[in-house]
């Protein structure tokens, strides 16, 4: 069926090779694997994961790109959607046609085309972002309930794409002959969660400043020198969209009041197995029929972006995703894909907690579907 759909648009000899290398099976890795491997970024050590991205890459695309194809509900005929799909056509074309790795040579000039590759895939979140928005246009009475089937595919290929932008952006990062201290590619083996939470901090409050003219305050409390190995980047991210809801509620709730706006607190807590990090408001909480919804990705207390001016050309020059309701649930997919998670509970009328763990172990494999 899918390699039907897919014959009708490009060639039948690629629409089965997608067909082939989509039913392979994906190797996952783990954050420690990447550690003690990369760690000695020998020549050979380079080749070995060059080596491995070359056949492990365009099993996953593939699968993307099957799934591109049979979505419900006709969201694989909307114009985003096709984009994003012809993106990973391109991508799994590009590395399939790419002879052999075998010796450094081949090895730097596939690493170029691979870094090409995510910066192709850069604008993914947002231009699906934008194929919903098509698809709830069309269907503007459609429950998130009725969504699942939706919501479960999304959850499947944001997943996915987190870990191939994982693969290939720590591979590009062994190649940095001047590496940062104590950094091995995307991660850092002696991350302050203190530290990162401090700077995605002021980051949120930056934005809240920006658009209301103030913003509260952001406590922070947890042992300053525990360190443990993670990727501050996707650490930053989500602390970033934890923080940024948090003070966006807290300040729209007290914006008319005579009242101080009471900080928000974040407690860092270094257990034996997790790292927790915990983010606490007074923004007056959410109903509990909607906590359900804030995992979805068709559910936004912002005023949604891609209604106002956005097309499928210029959808991705805006810094933040308030209003696209991906925030949460793709935070939740970051805490996932080293085996942690996020949980939020919340009481109406006073405000939320959001618990975000980390592995501490980092021995889990990749969630790989």
């Amino acid at each position: 069926m899918a390699a039907k759909k897919l014959c009708d648009r490009i060639s039948k000899e690629l629409a089965e090779e997608v067909q082939k290398w989509g039913c392979m099976k994906q190797t996952g890795v783990s954050l420690r694997h990447m550690m003690d491997f990369g760690s000695t970024a020998s020549p050979r050590n380079l080749l070995i994961s060059a080596q491995f991205l070359h056949k492990e890459l365009p099993i996953r695309i593939a699968r993307r790109a099957i799934e591109l194809e049979n979505l419900p509900y006709g969201l694989s005929s909307k114009p985003a959607v096709l984009k994003v799909r012809d993106w990973y056509l391109d991508s799994f074309r590009d590395i399939r046609s790419y002879p052999e790795i075998k010796n450094k040579n081949d090895e730097l000039a596939f690493t170029q085309m691979v870094k090409l590759i995510k910066v192709r895939h850069n604008n993914v979140v947002p231009m699906m972002a934008l194929g919903v928005q098509q698809l709830k246009k069309d269907w503007p009475k459609v429950d998130y309930e009725d969504l699942r089937e939706i919501h479960q595919f999304l959850d499947r290929f944001y997943m996915s794409r987190i870990g191939i932008r994982m693969l290939i952006g720590q591979h590009v990062a062994l190649h940095d002959p001047n590496p940062p201290p104590n950094c091995v590619g995307y991660i850092h083996t002696k991350m302050s969660p203190l530290e990162v939470a401090r700077t995605a901090s002021e980051d949120a409050r930056g934005i809240c400043l920006r658009e209301y003219g103030s913003a509260p305050d952001v406590n922070i409390y947890g042992d300053p020198d525990f360190t443990f190995p993670y990727v501050p980047t996707h650490l930053h991210m989500m602390v970033f969209e934890l923080v940024k809801n948090s003070v966006r509620a807290v300040q729209e709730r007290f914006m008319d009041s005579d009242k101080v706006a009471p900080p928000i607190r974040i407690i860092v807590a270094d257990g034996l197995e997790d790292v927790t990090i915990k983010v606490s408001d007074e923004g007056g909480g959410i109903p509990r029929s909607g906590l359900p919804k804030i995992f979805t990705y068709l559910y936004s207390t912002a005023r949604n972006p891609l209604d106002e001016h956005f097309t499928t050309t210029d959808v991705a020059t805006s810094s933040t995703l308030a209003g696209y309701g991906y925030g949460i649930p793709v935070s939740r997919l970051y805490a996932r894909y080293f085996g942690g998670d996020l949980q939020i509970i919340s009481m109406e009328g006073y405000g939320t907690d959001a618990y975000l763990h980390l592995s501490r172990l980092g021995d889990s494999q990749e969630p790989l579907s």
